[in-house]
């Protein structure tokens, strides 16, 4: 096990002790965006060196107490094996979150869906999404905050946007953007026919510092409109919900989770400018740009991952060809191997 071929102790260490210097500099608090900046990535390096540290010193004690363990000492061989394998699954872990690197990987993330071709079968499947994400945000410490729901006609929802806050959360849920796809037997057909749905996931950063994009007011259309989805006994008394519309580029943002326009139009605002920023982004970055002009339609052929409950159970990622049987458990929100194996992938270019 070598745990010095994860990262770059010395140089991480190094840079730690950089910025706990620079942040103790009184006038680096006139510059809240860089003191925030610098807080926030402290914070990052501390949550990869503590892990590792940890590890390493059990790797250390683990190696002595074998060197003295007899061979016939059944109990406290297995107790060794027992934390070798503990040993393992931290190590394993720390490497995970080591592919996390990218500039807006510690931010939390702002999620999209969308149903796509199927009608109620779909919106049904977006809403299975949905919960599959908020679970995986509850096993991860993470909350999800929904900012818009458009319920569906017959079930489910035609669309939602919400904010997943925790740690890494971006790092993590970028990789669930695209096309997933559900076959089942249909709970709405009184035929129990089988049947295919879709709906796409878009994931942008929230990013936690003011965004420098010029906006001009006369560029957007702000409408206001009742509140459609659960929320209290506010919802469809008064007009707070907001749609902010940019109309040189047909970005869309809304919200309607709070009881005050003012804090509406803030938020919708706010994501409107994340997503302003993620456009910005993608046109200035070569490879990012032939991503984004190769999205695909919400239908049959262009999803990134199946999740089949007839005839058989399985869920696989066709970019990585990782797969499952427990259907269930992926999506009660059981993600990370999907999320992990892309990262992997990723970083091996």
């Amino acid at each position: 096990m070598n745990l010095g071929s994860i990262f770059d102790l010395e140089k991480t260490v190094s840079r730690i002790k950089e910025v706990e210097t620079e942040l103790a500099e009184p006038e680096i608090w006139k510059n809240q965006n860089r003191a925030d900046g610098l807080s926030k990535e402290l914070k990052g390096l501390r949550a990869v060196v503590g892990p590792y540290k940890n590890a390493k010193e059990r790797f250390d004690g683990l190696k002595e107490l074998s060197g003295i363990v007899e061979e016939d000492d059944e109990g406290s061989v297995l107790s060794l094996l027992e934390d070798a394998r503990e040993i393992h699954k931290a190590v394993d872990k720390l490497e995970f979150n080591c592919l996390l690197g990218g500039e807006m990987d510690g931010n939390n993330a702002i999620v999209n869906i969308n149903s796509g071709a199927g009608g109620t079968e779909s919106c049904d499947w977006a809403s299975m999404l949905l919960r599959m994400y908020a679970r995986w945000a509850e096993e991860h410490d993470s909350y999800v905050e929904v900012i818009d729901q458009l319920p569906g006609e017959g079930a489910g929802i035609k669309s939602a946007t919400f904010i997943v806050k925790g740690p890494l959360a971006y790092g993590y849920l970028k990789t669930e953007k695209g096309v997933h796809r559900l076959v089942r037997i249909s709970p709405f057909d009184s035929n129990k026919r089988r049947h295919t749905s879709f709906a796409s996931v878009d994931v942008i950063p929230d990013i936690d510092r003011e965004i420098n994009i010029e906006i001009n007011e006369t560029d957007l259309r702000i409408d206001t409109y009742r509140s459609s989805g659960a929320g209290g006994q506010h919802v469809n008394v008064t007009d707070s919900a907001v749609r902010i519309t940019h109309i040189p580029t047909g970005v869309v943002s809304q919200c309607q989770n709070e009881r005050s326009q003012h804090k509406n139009k803030a938020t919708a605002m706010k994501i409107l400018k994340a997503r302003l920023y993620e456009r910005e982004k993608q046109e200035l970055d070569a490879v990012a740009l032939k991503g984004h002009g190769d999205k695909k339609k919400i239908e049959w052929g262009s999803q990134i991952r199946s999740y089949v409950l007839h005839p058989y159970k399985m869920v696989k990622d066709h970019r990585t060809d990782e797969q499952t049987s427990s259907a269930e458990k992926v999506l009660d929100g059981d993600l990370d191997r999907f999320i992990e194996a892309f990262l992997k992938k990723e970083a091996r270019g």
